[in-house]
């Protein structure tokens, strides 16, 4: 009979994926009114302040406003209309919402647990859905370029134009960030000289320098390819809602619009985290958490608490930027993507390449801290020199000038106020 019940691992790993997707989907519900506070506080007015617990007037602040807002999205008539691809239409938010809840898989929500002596169950236990993955960033950034077909499929199979515009931008913006991305990607990895996050985290807390610092350039290049594979504001062109209404997911409403949205905020979740734990050293902070991996319940709730907290602060900079800054005119997007975020995500990794190979020819020369300060030294001039580069050959990537070409219009209007033609068309000779 115990043969036909499943094996610690296995519980273990149910239990693990419950937290995880409940946490998500709470977490989403949660940021959205985070996200409407910050709003309120940059535009100087009020924020959801008013729903609480229901059939009584304890408002609590407004927290009951996810509830609300969720059952009355869900409770929402499942419409759908009769000139869309059926199949493709309702494939769509699946596919965007499994990719995107799948990434987590490879994730670390910190470092690891005390062991707790039970039979199965590796000791320590880490925080992570998928322990044996060796493969983690490639895991990643798979799926976030799976999650790419989610939006073609819906702007594709709705049958509308702003849907099918929305679909155009999404495959231009999307493909064409994802190379500095993981250019932006190679330079940690060849620094850590490993795939799986954890051990990138542990790289960073064994060295005391955080990735942010070590390669500023791949840094910079990795979070701006994140806010716009992530889709936000400034690089929201596949929805514009001024221009195309909602772009991909103007067609959809009720529940399928909500694994829609449900999913672009865990694509900010995605960055926030990769963000942590690839440049900013994870849950590692200086003179609190150490670099051991014995740890007391104590310092695992401590490394997970700091983890989060860091996240936390890279996504309310992410709001920070939607409320603060207009969006890009689509070959701005482009010309930020090919002229300046490519150049620089191979310059930085080139760079790192350099200083990787050359490493125990600098610990020869200058000694171990020597070798360390010049490791460091040398990208952080690359990133100088490339960003005085980007300002003076790319000035279009900062050009707001109105685009004017000559149409038929301009042809007309120019005729119209020609003398000749002003006299034939009165009869005059």
């Amino acid at each position: 009979m115990t043969a036909l019940l499943p094996s610690p691992e296995t519980i273990a790993a149910l239990a693990k994926i419950g937290l995880l997707v409940g946490g998500l989907m709470t977490a989403a519900a949660y940021l959205v009114l985070l996200e409407r506070w910050i709003a309120a506080w940059v535009q100087d007015r009020r924020g959801p302040n008013r729903v609480g617990i229901p059939l009584t007037k304890i408002r609590l602040f407004g927290l009951g406003q996810p509830l609300a807002d969720g059952l009355k999205i869900i409770l929402k008539e499942d419409f759908t209309p009769k000139h869309v691809d059926t199949v493709l239409y309702n494939a769509a938010p699946l596919v965007i919402l499994a990719a995107s809840l799948a990434i987590f898989a490879a994730i670390p929500f910190g470092s690891v647990l005390p062991p707790l002596g039970i039979p199965g169950l590796p000791d320590p236990v880490p925080f992570l859905v998928a322990p044996g993955l060796d493969v983690g960033v490639l895991w990643v950034f798979a799926l976030s370029s799976i999650a790419v077909y989610g939006v073609l499929l819906g702007g594709w199979a709705s049958n509308n134009k702003y849907g099918f515009l929305g679909g155009l931008r999404s495959s231009a913006q999307l493909v064409a960030y994802e190379i500095p991305l993981g250019l932006g990607l190679l330079g940690v990895v060849l620094a850590a000289g490993s795939l799986k996050l954890d051990a990138i985290m542990n790289a960073q807390a064994q060295s005391g320098v955080w990735y942010a610092f070590a390669q500023p350039l791949g840094f910079l290049v990795f979070m701006v390819a994140s806010f716009a594979e992530a889709a936000r504001l400034p690089f929201d062109l596949p929805e514009a809602e001024q221009e195309l209404v909602g772009g991909y997911h103007t067609e959809y409403s009720g529940i399928k619009l909500l694994l829609f949205l449900v999913a672009e905020f865990l694509h900010m979740i995605t960055a926030a985290f990769l963000i942590v734990i690839m440049f900013l050293g994870g849950w590692h902070l200086w003179g609190v958490t150490g670099s051991a991996q014995e740890v007391t319940w104590l310092g695992a709730g401590l490394r997970f608490a700091i983890l989060s907290g860091k996240i936390l602060a890279v996504i309310v900079f992410f709001m920070l930027v939607r409320w603060s800054w207009p969006r890009f005119r689509f070959d701005q997007l482009m010309n930020l993507a090919w002229k300046v975020m490519l150049p620089l995500g191979i310059a930085n990794l080139v760079t790192v390449a350099a200083v990787e190979e050359f490493r125990p020819q600098f610990v020869a020369a200058l000694g171990g801290e020597g070798a360390k300060w010049a490791a460091i030294a040398a990208p952080w001039a690359v990133f100088l020199v490339g960003w005085i580069a980007a300002g003076v050959f790319t000035p279009s990537g900062t050009d707001n000038t109105p685009i004017r070409t000559r149409g038929p219009l301009d042809i007309e209007h120019e005729l119209l106020h020609d003398d000749d033609t002003r006299r034939e068309l009165a009869g005059i000779p």
